[in-house]
């Protein structure tokens, strides 16, 4: 599955996603003995989902993910292109439920393309000149998909500020999402109107915003850090150690590189971070050996990659035009490379990308259920909790806000909020 996976990634399928697809393709890998997957046709299939459906607490939309799971095994995977028409609509038809479907429920992928395929390339073209993000690019190619797929009737040529408002209002009073995904959404319609179709959105101001709301960051004490490290090995023990002894962000530990770590000074240069912002941040002393031998191992796959001809890391297209060798120096290599060469998604070339960041991701959540944790963790905790310790152990907060890489100081300041036990300043009336 881990080749799929891959096919997952250069899908543009959400990391949070993957599992679900890796789940449904092998619930259907398993539901016929003795076949295999390429024996088997869209009969098959269309029976599967159809016993699916019949499931009790399987709800329509998970119907579809599976359907579009088995169609990427089939068409990406094993290269083979199924005569699909019948389970689209059979299966939904069949569905004994009648459950609800969704208004922005993504039409097939070749009737998008067919029907807006100039429109979509033009906003993949204005995105990449731009030069955002993967993930940016993935999240707003999604975002106009579904956006699409809600007006399906209306011509892209025809829509206009009231089309924008209606999907806002939808997303936050039908689908109840949250004020970030909300935000997200809003962000890639004004960029695809403004930069694809060269017309101005017009005034929207007034649709549903999904309420914000303001959460005090959960932190771990030491002890509590220390117990989920305990429950922690190998390279997943190093990467959660980094993301809390030097307060990086996921994507920023596992896109680090070679170059960025210095040693003899125990610094980390985060490249890149979030809004395109570099800092420098502290190497725990806890951690330098164990990222010394890191560095050995993934040294020796260097060299074993260079022996193969490899494509090498990516380097960024004009500075890969000025450097052409640059992909394949040591200094410019992950330290925490995948385990196996995977497709660039942006071209042809097979490269040795940096490792997914759901394997940290999901080694500490597992950890944490170990460790028995009663408040919820993900790697992300452990980065509040270095700003909060930082705090509690007395050094300033300007200080902790170059570290943690935060434009402005508020950002930081709502770690002071953590500090405010009840208790050690003020006395409860009932210990009077």
């Amino acid at each position: 599955m881990d080749s799929y996976r891959d096919v997952l990634a250069e899908a543009g399928i959400p990391v949070r996603n993957a599992d679900w697809y890796v789940r449904w393709a092998e619930k259907f890998a398993e539901s016929i003995k003795n076949k295999p997957l390429r024996q088997r046709g869209a009969s098959d299939i269309e029976n599967f989902l159809f016993e699916l459906s019949n499931q009790s607490g399987i709800e329509s939309w998970q119907v579809r993910q599976a359907e579009d799971a088995i169609l990427l095994l089939y068409k990406n995977l094993l290269n083979i292109d199924l005569v699909f028409k019948q389970s689209r609509t059979n299966c939904a038809q069949r569905l004994s439920r009648g459950q609800e479907q969704f208004r922005d429920q993504m039409l097939p992928a070749t009737v998008l393309d067919k029907r807006y395929g100039v429109q979509l390339g033009r906003l993949t073209t204005a995105i990449r000149v731009r030069h955002y993000s993967i993930r940016t690019e993935r999240a707003y190619v999604a975002w106009i998909r579904r956006f699409l797929s809600f007006h399906k009737e209306i011509s892209v040529q025809t829509m206009k500020a009231e089309h924008i408002q209606m999907y806002l209002n939808y997303l936050a009073e039908t689908r109840k999402i949250a004020a970030s995904t909300q935000n997200q959404a809003l962000n890639a319609i004004v960029f695809f109107f403004a930069e694809v179709l060269k017309r101005n959105p017009g005034d929207f101001s007034d649709f549903v915003r999904a309420k914000r709301p303001i959460k005090v960051p959960e932190v771990l004490t030491r002890d509590e850090v220390n117990r989920l490290l305990s429950q922690l090995d190998g390279i997943n023990h190093l990467m959660a150690g980094l993301l809390y002894g030097a307060g990086l962000r996921v994507m920023e530990c596992v896109r680090l590189r070679v170059k960025d770590v210095d040693f003899d000074t125990r610094r980390i240069t985060v490249r890149d971070g979030k809004g395109k912002k570099d800092r420098i941040t502290m190497l725990p002393k806890r951690f330098v050996s164990q990222l010394q031998e890191q560095l050995t191992d993934v040294r020796k796959l260097y060299e074993t990659d260079l022996k193969n001809n490899t494509a090498g890391v990516y380097i960024w297209p004009g500075f890969g035009r000025k450097y052409p060798k640059a992909a394949k120096e040591w200094i410019w290599q992950y330290v925490f490379p995948a385990h196996k060469l995977s497709v660039d998604p942006r071209g042809p070339n097979i490269r040795r990308h940096h490792i997914y960041p759901s394997t940290i991701q999901r080694a500490v959540k597992t950890a944490a259920t170990k460790a028995c944790l009663t408040k919820y963790v993900t790697c992300h905790t452990l980065r509040h909790s270095f700003a909060t310790h930082l705090l509690e152990a007395g050094y300033d907060i300007r200080s902790v806000q170059e570290l943690m890489g935060h434009s402005d100081v508020s950002t930081t300041m709502i770690y002071t909020h953590v500090l405010n036990r009840p208790g050690i300043t003020v006395k409860s009336p009932a210990d009077f």
